[in-house]
């Protein structure tokens, strides 16, 4: 039996939680859902400069953990926009809107 997972920390999004191409409608395109916590570690890493450790800190998890939200958030956004999929975001099982600014 797998460990249960680590509660993630993230802070509150109140944006859209839809982005997809113009003129096609939803019916129409393939959706790639985001978790929060990997847009999380996005916005940690990318916008805000942090290292992985410090994100890892502000999000209550490891390093490593941090290094792998990483790599699938950043796969899922490039492969929704260079195939033109709508992405969704959306919270997954262990994310907690446990702080905001």
């Amino acid at each position: 039996m797998p460990r249960p997972r680590k509660p993630r920390c993230c802070q509150a999004f109140a944006g859209d939680r839809v982005f997809k191409p113009r003129s096609i409608p939803m019916s129409q395109l393939e959706t790639i859902r985001l978790e929060l916590s990997e847009l999380e570690a996005l916005r940690l890493c990318d916008l805000e400069r942090l290292d992985q450790d410090a994100a890892g800190a502000q999000m209550g998890v490891s390093r490593g953990t941090v290094q792998r939200l990483l790599k699938s958030g950043r796969a899922k956004v490039v492969d929704a926009i260079l195939g033109s999929h709508a992405l969704l975001i959306e919270k997954g099982e262990s994310d907690e809107d446990l702080y905001s600014d």
